[in-house]
Order: C-alpha cells, then structure tokens, then sequence
C-alpha cells in the first residue's frame, strides 16, 4: 500500500465514527506529519476530542489526555521533583506531556503559568523539571481544543502561545445528514486497528519534504505574510486601523509546509497558488492581532487574512 493511500485509508476510516469534520481530520494528519500543534475550537459536543482520539488509535501513537481546569498547576502537566526519603535523593516524576500526542482539552480554561509551562515544550520539544531538560520524544504534537471565548469560565491565551499552533481550525455544527449519521454510531465501531505507525509517519515527512516549491511560490507565501503587517508597503492602507499586528515569520514556515503536504495529498509533486490560498485562514487568522475598533465591529480575522491574500498573488 503506498504512503498516500494509507494517509487516505485513515482519513476515510476516522470518517465512518466522525462525521461532517473533514478539514479537522485531513488537519490532525497534517499536524502529525509536519510535526506541528493545532488549535482546534468550537463549541462542546461537536466531536472535537472524539476526532483527536480516533486518530491516535488509527495512527498507532502513545496518547495522553489532559483536561485543563483552573487550578492545574504547572507540574500537573510536566511533572516534578520527588524526595525519596530512604534513598535521601531526589528523582524526577514524569508528567502526561511526556508522550507523542497530547490532546490538550480545553486549554483556554486553564491560567496564565500553566500556559507557560506548555511553551517551552511546544517550541523546543523539551521540558525543564528542576534543574534538568529533558527531551521530549519524537513526533511530538499538542492537539489542544479551546471552547470560543465567550464561553464561562474561560481565558484567553497569551499571543505568544498562539503563535505556536501551527494552525487554528473552527468546528461548525454537521449538517443535516452528517448529524443523522451520529445516530446510527454503535459501540464497536470504536474498536479500531491501527492503519500507519511512526515508522510511516517518519517516511511521509521525508516525502512530504521532497515536493517542489517554485522561488515564485517562496516569494508569494512571504508577500502574503508581509500583507498582513501594518506598516510594511504591502500592507492593504484600507485595512489601516483593523490590526494592531501581523502575522511572524513562523507564519511563512507553516505556509511553507503546510502547502507541502496539500499538494502531496492531492497527488501533486509541486505546491501551486492554491494549495497556500486554501490554507491562509487557518495558519495566518489566530497570528494576527485586531484592534479594539475591529474586535468591536465583530470582524472575522480569518476572512481578513484571506482577502488580503487574494489582493497580493
């Protein structure tokens, strides 16, 4: 079976138990083999951690849950020094992030110093427990479900947390036939085999990294990225006053990437316009920063980003 019919035999296996998420589950795939982190939000029940779950079963990985409260503490998360009284030494507790796939539930529940701890383990995929580092293991991926901020009870993550999701994907509501499928979900259907492991993970990063991207696609994806910063000369002057800030360099990394894999997906071997256009929501509208005027005017960041790139190509 060749690496891209099973990345499809995945997809279409998570679809018979999650219905009507498509872009969510082809996004987790992406995330897995670009080894990046996404932020998945929408609103409880909508399959966000089902879709999560499903996809470390079928991906054969070592998964951990971690469900974020307002008093979770740092070392919850990472784990800690403990005292052994008989030895008269410390050893290192692990905590749950030492894994492959941590599906971070909730995150924006949980308060400013827990998102800190998660920083440093999302950025450099290590984890500092006293006064020693340790490496996390390989691929290692945050998938992390946020309810939208109006809900109770949540906060809003720090910008520069943000910033390390590689993308943010919106779950809507299935449609009319999708949610009629839901009904007809019996037990066993949640017992699934696993189609790909890590070896095949490893293997579809060095073919996802082998597809072509023309010098003219490079400067596209920075135009686009520099479109979105006010005060740089691409910046669109009617949008002047709507952000107080672009989109960083890690913007154009993901693009790069991203738009790598869409093309491998669709069985391309070169990544053309469209492959970054359809990704522009999702990687580009979490990283930019609307103003208050525009928060205000309810204006959708990810519509924004998405015109802008339209008007630069």
């Amino acid at each position: 079976m060749m690496l891209q019919d099973k990345v499809h035999a995945v997809i279409k296996q998570a679809k018979t138990i999650v219905f009507g998420q498509d872009e969510l589950l082809e996004s987790i795939i992406a995330a897995l083999v670009c080894e990046g982190h996404l932020l998945i939000e929408g609103l409880p029940g909508l399959g966000k951690t089902l879709s999560v779950s499903v996809m470390s079963r079928i991906c054969d990985l070592q998964f951990q849950r971690i469900q974020f409260t307002p008093d979770l503490l740092p070392s919850d998360l990472i784990g800690t020094m403990m005292y052994n009284q008989q030895k008269q030494e410390f050893s290192t507790k692990f905590g749950p992030i030492f894994t492959q796939l941590v599906l971070a539930d909730e995150i924006n529940r949980s308060p400013a110093k827990v998102q800190a701890a998660l920083l440093e383990a999302m950025a450099e995929k290590q984890v500092t427990i006293g006064d020693k580092t340790h490496r996390l293991p390989s691929p290692f991926v945050v998938l992390a479900t946020q309810n939208p901020i109006e809900q109770e009870g949540t906060y809003n993550l720090p910008e520069a947390q943000l910033d390390r999701f590689m993308m943010k994907i919106s779950v809507d509501y299935p449609d009319f036939e999708a949610e009629k499928s839901v009904l007809g979900l019996k037990s066993h259907q949640l017992d699934m085999k696993p189609i790909i492991n890590q070896d095949d993970l490893f293997a579809l990063k060095e073919k996802v990294e082998m597809i072509y991207v023309d010098e003219k696609i490079k400067d596209m994806i920075i135009r686009i990225v520099h479109a979105t910063r006010p005060g740089n000369k691409l910046f669109p002057k009617k949008y002047e006053g709507a952000l107080i800030a672009g989109a960083s360099p890690r913007a154009s990394i993901w693009l790069y990437k991203i738009a790598k894999f869409k093309a491998f997906m669709d069985g391309k071997d070169f990544v053309g316009p469209d492959h970054i256009l359809s990704i522009v929501p999702s990687v580009l509208g979490h990283r930019v920063i609307a103003s208050y005027e525009a928060q205000i005017d309810k204006m959708n960041t990810r519509n924004l980003v998405a015109t802008i790139a339209a008007n630069v190509i």
